[in-house]
């Protein structure tokens, strides 16, 4: 008789216990939950804007480094070809060194297609340089890697600029 007294009041009591537990338990992992895409969305509205300024940086520096932007900043009047193919590399290399850090704020991707792309310009100012004797007028130079760049489907620059619009399109 005193165990079935005993079970009248623990029972319910249990019962009422483990559904508080319960309760109890799921509120707090929905407290957590929305904590935790508090701190994700905030992180979101510092990080957006950092990357969208590095896309904007790197797109600038493609737009420095292309060919027809690069002679026309770099030639001076009386420059040789040797002078003109020291002065774009030498602007190239600064360029790139000063955007460098940009690749932390961009995929690894997006960073490959601008390595590429540098790479490439320098390949044609190369190529070019090599055709023509160093002593020769810089328009000489000139002239050539603007014919190359004209035969050319696709400008390395462009392909890249494109791309990143491409992929800031995506992700934002």
């Amino acid at each position: 008789m005193e165990i079935l007294e005993i079970l009248k009041y623990t029972l319910p009591a249990l019962i009422v216990f483990f559904t508080a537990y319960l309760l109890i338990r799921s509120f707090i992992r929905n407290d957590q939950k929305r904590r935790n895409q508090e701190i994700i969305l905030q992180n979101q509205k510092t990080i957006t804007p950092i990357r969208l300024q590095a896309y904007e940086r790197v797109t600038l520096l493609l737009e420095r480094i292309s060919l027809e932007s690069l002679i026309m900043r770099v030639n001076k009047p009386g420059m040789t070809c040797q002078q003109l193919h020291q002065a774009m590399l030498s602007t190239i290399r600064a360029e790139f060194e000063h955007n460098h850090s940009q690749q932390i704020y961009i995929t690894t991707k997006a960073w490959a297609v601008i390595k590429n792309a540098r790479v490439k310009i320098t390949k044609i100012i190369n190529t070019s340089a090599d055709k023509i004797k160093p002593k020769d007028p810089a328009l000489k130079l000139s002239t050539l890697i603007l014919e190359t760049m004209m035969e050319m489907d696709k400008v390395p620059t462009r392909v890249a600029i494109d791309f990143l619009k491409s992929e800031v399109n995506q992700v934002f």
